[in-house]
């Protein structure tokens, strides 16, 4: 049996990138995928126990999971069986992998809720492909090249903001922040979810860091006396104003 071994991507990675799981006991494979993921720009961990995998998607949700179907501690069919079973991962895009090709084993593997079916062995940019097709049905604010909201534009590629025509200068941080913000409008996030999601899984910073970074968010956004589009939600967190600009 494989020592299980998690990969996590650091504060460095872009915390508005997709998030793939990736729960694959080969490490060789494990590895590969994810630097296959990792060069098209998604922020990827991995772990090789399906037990693992549990605790982690019970932490916080990816965008995807790429799940094996053996796995020790629990399998990954077992695994896809309870994420379509909680009402927070019924949706949540699975692409089970497995060297088992016969038909009757994809019937099995796709009625258990997995969203595509990928046999062993097979070709990573096919998988690729497949990857990005499912994000973007499934989460397609995820892989959208703009956001918008009232007079906010925010543009992943040329990762500019703007404001009613004008250029909002933000740091790093910043970006990532109101990328993230934006991406659930109304959602409430607590500011361990936010250094989770924007800072990375490995960031050892307090959570007192989030207010400063909104603060500065804040200041940049509102410079020409602008409404201020992200709310403050006493003892829960921070959210994107889903009223932002309707009036």
């Amino acid at each position: 049996m494989n020592e299980t071994r998690v990969n996590t991507i650091t504060a460095a990675s872009p915390g508005g990138a997709p998030r793939i799981l990736v729960v694959e006991d080969e490490s060789a494979l494990s590895l590969l995928l994810a630097y296959n993921l990792e060069a098209e720009g998604y922020v990827v961990e991995r772990v090789e126990r399906g037990d693992e995998a549990e605790l982690r998607l019970e932490e916080a949700a990816p965008d995807l999971v790429i799940l094996d179907w053996m796995l020790p501690g629990v399998s990954g069919l077992e695994i896809c069986r309870r994420l379509r079973a909680r009402e927070a991962t019924r949706t949540l895009p699975v692409i089970m992998l497995t060297a088992r090709g016969e038909e009757g084993e994809r019937v099995r593997g796709l009625s258990v809720g997995a969203d595509d079916y990928v046999v062993k062995p097979f070709s990573v940019p096919e998988l690729m492909a497949r990857v990005r097709a499912l994000l973007r049905r499934a989460r397609p604010e995820r892989v959208a090249t703009k956001l918008a909201a009232g007079d906010i534009e925010l543009d992943r590629e040329t990762r500019r903001v703007r404001r009613s025509g004008r250029d909002i200068h933000l740091g790093p941080t910043e970006f990532r922040l109101l990328e993230y913000l934006m991406e659930k409008p109304g959602r409430v996030f607590a500011r361990s979810q936010l250094l989770d999601s924007v800072w990375g899984f490995s960031a050892e910073i307090d959570e007192r860091t989030v207010d400063v970074h909104v603060g500065r968010l804040r200041k940049a956004l509102a410079q020409g006396g602008e409404d201020d589009p992200i709310r403050t939600v006493r003892g829960a967190g921070y959210a994107f104003d889903e009223t932002f600009g309707r009036g």
